[in-house]
């Protein structure tokens, strides 16, 4: 299996470090669909990261779709047992997710849109948004002394962690540690795992 992309992007990550915790083989091209637009656009016509050459040439893409495909590879799902407990992983990796998409909006709005043609209505609510999302973060992660469902790790624990250490690089000013404690502390300690930085951001 190869994986394509950039560990800048936290969907890569998720898909790099929730492989190695399922023992899931693979080698890595880093590969940015902007610095290296011609050689990803041969790779994948749709330069989407992460983007997955499977054994048999099949490319797939969404790191959700992907996380799937690996898990049924090993024949284990980074879900804790009980319904209820799975049904907490969904939820806090929902919101994970979401608070993922409104970086990339921020640094699409940002970074790569004419500042003049930039609305800050529109900035302000993904802003708003990404804030939401952390405030219901921190609170799923207020009592987690190990892993948020449990003993074993699960991908609620991964997303948020990655979501988290990415925020302090993007946008920092809203993702204070002051202001999330739980999620500063929770992610410290995931990132000093060796599943985590040997993918390093």
């Amino acid at each position: 299996m190869k994986l394509i992309g950039s560990m800048r992007s936290p969907y890569v990550r998720r898909v790099a470090i929730s492989a190695r915790f399922l023992g899931i083989e693979y080698t890595f091209r880093e590969l940015s669909t902007f610095r290296n637009k011609e050689v990803f656009e041969k790779i994948n016509p749709l330069l989407k990261v992460p983007t997955v050459i499977c054994d048999d040439e099949t490319v797939l893409v969404d790191s959700s779709v992907i996380i799937d495909y690996m898990e049924t590879l090993a024949k284990r799902r980074l879900l804790p047992s009980t319904l209820e407990a799975q049904v907490k992983v969904f939820r806090l990796s929902g919101i994970a997710l979401i608070a993922m998409e409104k970086i990339v909006q921020i640094i699409y709005e940002t970074e790569h849109r004419p500042e003049r043609l930039q609305y800050q209505d529109w900035k302000d609510r993904i802003e708003h948004q990404l804030r939401m999302s952390f405030d219901l973060l921190e609170g799923g992660f207020a009592k987690c002394s190990l892993w948020v469902a449990g003993d074993a790790i699960s991908q609620a624990d991964i997303s948020t962690a990655i979501v988290w250490r990415f925020a302090q690089e993007i946008t920092p000013e809203i993702a204070d540690a002051a202001d999330y404690p739980n999620l500063s502390e929770f992610s410290k300690r995931a990132e000093r795992l060796e599943e985590f930085s040997a993918c390093p951001l």
